[in-house]
C-alpha cells in the first residue's frame, strides 16, 4: 500500500506531516488553533481557537481531496476540561449531523497558549 504525504500552505516547519493518505483513509495530525496560519495573529479563547483548529483540518482534509463529511474519528484535546460545553457548541457548527466517533481527553499541551489541539482521520471513497 502507497503513502501519500499531504501539504498545506503556511503549515508550521515541524517533524511531522500535516496529513498521510493511504489507501482509502486520510490521518490528520494534530491541528491546534492558537494562531491563525494565514495571518501569523494569535488567536484566542476556546471557542476561536476550536474554530481555527477546525477551519485548519477543514484545509488539510481538503488538500487530501476529503472534506469534513468523510471524518469517521475525532480526538481532541483539550487543556481545561471547563471548556468542553463552548468547545462542543463550534464542534458542532463544523459536525451539524451524522457526527463522527470522538474522544476527548483532558491533557497538557505542548505549548502554554494552546487550548485545543484535534486529529482526525477521514475514509476517502475516491481512495
Amino acid at each position: 500500500m502507497s503513502r501519500q504525504i499531504i501539504s498545506v500552505p503556511n503549515a508550521p516547519k515541524m517533524p511531522f506531516s500535516p496529513a498521510i493518505k493511504t489507501g482509502q483513509y486520510l490521518f490528520v495530525s494534530g491541528q491546534a488553533g492558537f494562531y491563525n496560519p494565514k495571518t501569523g495573529q494569535e488567536v484566542k479563547g476556546i471557542e476561536a481557537q476550536t474554530k481555527q483548529t477546525l477551519e485548519n483540518i477543514k484545509e488539510v482534509l481538503e488538500a487530501g481531496d476529503s472534506s469534513l463529511t468523510d471524518v469517521v474519528k475525532v480526538t481532541v484535546f483539550l487543556r481545561n476540561a471547563d471548556d468542553f460545553g463552548k468547545m462542543n457548541e463550534v464542534y458542532a457548527d463544523f459536525f451539524p449531523k451524522d457526527y463522527p466517533a470522538r474522544s476527548t481527553v483532558m491533557v497538557g499541551l505542548a505549548l502554554p497558549q494552546m487550548l485545543i489541539e484535534m486529529e482526525c482521520i477521514a475514509y476517502c471513497i475516491s481512495g
